[in-house]
C-alpha cells in the first residue's frame, strides 16, 4: 500500500470536521507563503473598503447574493 492511500485510510476514519480540517492544512501546503507585503496590501484594501463603507460610498450585500451571482459567472 502506498503512502498516499495509507493516509487516505486513516483520514477516513476521521470525523467530518477532522477531515476537513487536514484537507485544508493540506491545501495550504501548496499555498505560496504570504509576504509582509502582500499582508499590508491586504489589510490597506480592507480598511479602505471599511472607510468608504462608513462613508457611505458603498453598500453591503447579503451574501446569498453575492454567491448567485457568482454561480452565474461560471
Amino acid at each position: 500500500m502506498s503512502s498516499i492511500d495509507q493516509i487516505l485510510q486513516e483520514a477516513s476514519h476521521l470525523p467530518e470536521d477532522q477531515r476537513l480540517t487536514l484537507a485544508n492544512l493540506i491545501l495550504k501546503l501548496s499555498e505560496p507563503r504570504e509576504s509582509d507585503e502582500i499582508r499590508r496590501a491586504c489589510d490597506m484594501a480592507i480598511r479602505d473598503r471599511i472607510a468608504r463603507y462608513d462613508k457611505g460610498k458603498t453598500e453591503s450585500r447579503p451574501a446569498s447574493k453575492v454567491f448567485a451571482e457568482s454561480l452565474k459567472i461560471q
